[in-house]
């Protein structure tokens, strides 16, 4: 009779198994935008739509600059029928992250006709090193997003796992916004 653990148990272990000697849970991140007010919210896990979702919806004007969020290497740059345009980015440590609903109109429109060069920066290829905060493309609503405010819908993935990248996101914004109050010679206590 052959003796199973449980599931839990047996992610667990292979985690602890998996991750390179003095490799780290977290990941330092930069926000995704910068330079605007944004919104977004913890609702990883909420069930819509007939799915799950696998990450956090960041609400910024259409084409604010989205910036990689740590140093990485472009994994993918495509265009589905739900994601939208959208990029995967490889990062230390078994992270990636992907950036769907990018976007797809000309500039001042809404008219879907922006094409590659309207999702994505000038230049950037699969393959491509970027470094955090380097720009990679812009924030859109295309994909099933097209009838949604402009947003990036930003997904953190461990080892192929979805994670709840909401943490991330704040910890990152909230860097942000102390750099932003320093910058401009405000006092800043913590």
């Amino acid at each position: 009779m052959v003796r199973r653990l449980p599931v839990s148990l047996s992610l667990a272990l292979v985690l602890l198994i998996a991750l390179p000697a003095g490799a780290t849970q977290d990941l330092e991140m930069v926000f995704p935008h910068q330079g605007v007010t944004t919104e977004f919210s913890d609702d990883f896990g909420v069930y819509a739509k007939e799915r799950t979702h696998k990450g956090s919806d960041i609400f910024s004007p259409k084409g604010t600059e989205v910036v990689a969020v740590a140093d990485g290497f472009v994994v993918s740059m495509s265009r589905g029928t739900k994601a939208g345009y959208n990029i995967k980015l490889r990062h230390a440590d078994g992270y990636s992250t992907l950036y769907l609903h990018l976007n797809d109109d000309a500039p001042g429109t809404d008219n879907g006709r922006g094409g590659w060069s309207g999702a994505f920066a000038e230049g950037l290829e699969v393959g491509d090193f970027v470094q955090a905060g380097q720009v990679i493309a812009y924030v859109g609503d295309s994909g099933n997003a097209e009838n949604t405010p402009s947003h990036t819908h930003f997904e953190l993935h461990r080892w192929g796992s979805a994670i709840d990248p909401y943490p991330f996101l704040a910890d990152a914004n909230d860097a942000y916004q102390v750099r932003q109050a320093i910058d401009a010679g405000e006092t800043v206590y913590r």
